[in-house]
């Protein structure tokens, strides 16, 4: 029985950890040996009863878990120094245990797992979750062109270079890295496996959990962020749209640490409180306001990182029978929307252009058999049982050449 060591810099007391990380490992360390690295914040660390809960599930699972302490005080040098911790450490669990595959998740994580694939020879898996360096730059976190985003930009050239396997959130961001000239006749095997939804929770109501269907005003659904990356003003101008078709229609946000911005950028837009509804929630009641959307609204930046990121939200709608208004620029969500006939993918941010887009998603929500159109996509595209089953045979085809 092979081994893996899974090296991730976000922890496991962390939601995204728990839902993408996690969540995939608990099934891949059936028929493996898999050793996890992780990186926890002292803040979660502290709170002693998550923790101890985390360890006992983790163990019950299969999986060695490994944590080390995040560091960040002074940035640079504390992730260099989580970095030579990770190698250290990774170093002597690939030499004890034997183990003969590195999955390393995203940039950090890889600076590890590529130096210990120079001494050691394992077979390494770059799994890159989106164009980092470029997103620092489009988030305005780094200046273009300076030097922690050329440092980035080398390593992930040598990522590229010498991993055995590349995991990508999206094809785009695989079409665009064959265009790369350091790629040309060097391109590594790639595997795209977007991020995936826990489509048991995400599901369609049962009709009789939903009562007043029928009287109740069309709701449009937003939920998540609403800085950095999302358009929320553009989102407020489509609902506004709306509302000049469908008086009654209202907004259902559901948003963590947003709500003074939100209400904010509600005055200077001119939109009635009366028809905007507030609400923060856990993973669970986010999943069930969902089922009670007719259609899910998120606009976001169509800068050139974002080519490379996959929404979970897209999935976490569709696998509610909700269509979804999204826009083109942003990974495969333009196509996923439009060619499989479960949204509307906008290209311009103009009232026209929205105009026509709210028009066609009201028609869309009215389709016969949409919900269920909705839902056989996203089992499709972001079910967790399709993306266990793609890495685990990237790490089968590894082990054979190991």
């Amino acid at each position: 029985m092979f081994g893996v060591l899974y090296i991730s810099y976000d922890g496991m007391l962390e939601p995204l950890g728990q839902s993408q990380v996690l969540a995939y490992l608990k099934r891949l360390v059936v028929g493996r040996r898999i050793h996890l690295i992780s990186f926890e914040k002292p803040a979660d660390w502290v709170n002693v009863i998550d923790r101890n809960q985390l360890v006992q599930d983790i163990a019950d699972s299969g999986i060695v878990w490994h944590p080390l302490r995040y560091h960040k005080r002074l940035s640079t040098i504390a992730t260099l120094w989580d970095i030579i911790c990770g190698i250290i450490y990774g170093l002597w669990l690939v030499l004890y245990y034997r183990l003969t595959i590195i999955h390393a998740r995203s940039y950090v994580a890889s600076v590890m797992a590529l130096v210990l694939k120079r001494l050691t020879g394992v077979k390494y898996i770059f799994d890159m979750r989106g164009f980092w360096a470029d997103e620092r730059v489009d988030g305005g976190m780094w200046p273009a062109g300076g030097h922690l985003y050329r440092v980035a930009k080398w390593f992930e050239r040598h990522f590229l270079l010498n991993a055995d396997y590349v995991v990508s959130l999206t094809q785009t961001a695989v079409d665009e890295m064959s265009t790369f000239p350091y790629l040309q006749k060097r391109m590594p095997p790639f595997e795209v496996i977007t991020t995936c939804a826990d489509l048991e929770l995400f599901r369609p109501a049962q009709l009789d959990s939903l009562p007043n269907q029928i009287d109740r005003p069309f709701t449009l659904g937003y939920v998540g962020s609403v800085g950095v990356w999302y358009l929320f003003d553009e989102t407020l101008r489509c609902f506004k749209l709306l509302r000049e078709l469908l008086p009654d229609a209202r907004l259902l946000v559901f948003n963590r640490g947003g709500h003074d911005y939100i209400c904010e950028r509600m005055e200077v837009m001119n939109v009635s409180p009366d028809s905007v509804k507030i609400e923060e929630a856990d993973h669970v009641g986010v999943a069930r306001a969902m089922q009670r959307m007719d259609a899910g609204i998120f606009i976001i930046k169509p800068v050139y990182s974002k080519m490379a990121s996959a929404p979970t939200k897209l999935g976490e709608f569709l696998g509610c029978g909700v269509p979804c208004l999204g826009n083109a620029g942003v990974g495969d969500m333009a196509a996923i929307l439009e060619n499989e006939q479960v949204g509307v993918a906008l290209s311009r941010f103009d009232d026209d252009a929205m105009r026509e887009a709210i028009e066609r998603l009201l028609q869309l929500t009215q389709t016969a058999g949409i919900k269920e159109r909705c839902r056989e996509v996203a089992l499709r595209y972001f079910s967790l049982d399709e993306g266990v089953r793609r890495y685990a045979s990237i790490y089968q085809k590894l082990d054979v050449h190991s």
